[in-house]
C-alpha cells in the first residue's frame, strides 16, 4: 500500500508564521510538523510515499527531507499543487503515483498518538471503498462531522450549524483507486475548491465507505496559532517534557 502526505495550502491562519513558509515546516517539539505523518506511515509498514505541497517553499521540502533516508527509506516522491483547488484537487495529482493500488492518504499538519497501523491493517482486509477515522470534539460545528446510523455513516456534513453527532472526520483517509474516478466528476464548492467530504459522501452513497473511532488523541497542528501550540505542548508532553 502506498502512502500520500497533502503538504500545500498557504497556510493564512498562522500568519505571520507562515508569510517566508508552509506551515508544515514549522516545528512541533523536536521535529518539522511534516515528519509526524511521514513517520506515521513508515510506522504502519507503508514505505512508498509522496509527498504534495505547493507555495513558493516547495522546495524547502526537498532540502528538509530530501531522498527519505532519516525515515529510513530508500526513495520519496514529489508533486506541486498549483493554486489551491482544495484535498481532492490536491490528492488527484497522486494518480499516477497510487498506480491503481489502494492508499492512505494524510494531511501534513495532522498528528494522531496511536498512529494508523490499526486502521491500515484493516483496510488491507478491506476488499473496496474507502475508510475513514472519527474522534469526539468539543466544538463540532467546527469539523466535517459524521452523522450514524447503526454501524454506518449516513452521512457526512461540511460545519454543521446543528450537529448530529460531534463525532468529526479527521484528516487520514484510505481509498481505493476508483477514488480519482470520483474526484473527476466533482463540482468545486462555494468557496471554488474540490471538497474531501463530497468524495466521502459519495463512497457512502456507493455503500462503500467503512469507519472506525480514534484511539488515542488527535491533533490538527496547523489550524491556527492555538493549536499550533497545544500541538507542541501535547507532543512534548507524550515524550516526558515537564512543560
Amino acid at each position: 500500500m502506498k502512502g500520500v502526505v497533502l503538504a500545500g495550502g498557504l497556510g493564512t491562519r498562522l500568519h505571520p508564521l507562515t508569510k517566508i513558509t508552509n506551515k508544515h515546516l514549522l516545528p512541533v517539539y523536536k521535529k518539522p510538523m511534516i515528519y509526524y505523518p511521514i513517520e506515521m506511515l513508515v510506522d504502519a509498514g507503508i514505505t512508498d510515499i509522496m509527498i504534495v505541497t505547493g507555495g513558493n517553499s516547495a522546495g524547502d521540502f526537498l532540502r528538509l527531507i530530501g531522498n527519505g533516508k532519516d525515515f529510513g527509506l530508500s526513495r520519496i516522491h514529489y508533486t506541486y499543487q498549483e493554486g489551491e483547488g482544495g484535498i481532492a484537487d490536491a490528492l488527484s495529482l497522486a494518480e499516477e503515483f497510487t498506480e491503481g493500488e489502494k492508499f492512505v492518504v494524510v494531511l501534513g499538519d495532522n498528528i494522531l498518538e496511536k498512529g494508523v497501523r490499526e486502521g491500515v491493517s484493516a483496510f488491507e482486509k478491506q476488499e473496496t471503498g474507502a475508510r475513514i477515522f472519527l474522534t469526539e470534539v468539543d466544538h463540532p460545528w467546527e469539523y466535517g462531522i459524521a452523522e450514524i446510523e447503526g454501524d454506518r455513516v449516513k452521512r457526512i456534513i461540511e460545519k454543521p450549524k446543528d450537529p448530529p453527532t460531534n463525532l468529526a472526520v479527521i484528516g487520514v483517509y484510505m481509498y481505493s483507486p476508483d477514488v480519482f474516478d470520483m474526484i473527476r466528476k466533482l463540482e468545486p464548492s462555494a468557496r471554488g475548491e474540490l471538497e474531501i467530504t463530497d468524495v466521502n459522501n459519495m463512497y457512502i452513497n456507493a455503500g462503500g465507505l467503512e469507519y472506525q473511532v480514534l484511539d488515542g488523541w488527535w491533533l490538527d497542528a496547523g489550524e491556527n496559532h492555538e493549536a499550533l501550540l497545544q500541538a507542541n505542548i501535547t507532543v512534548a508532553r507524550s515524550e516526558g517534557a515537564d512543560v
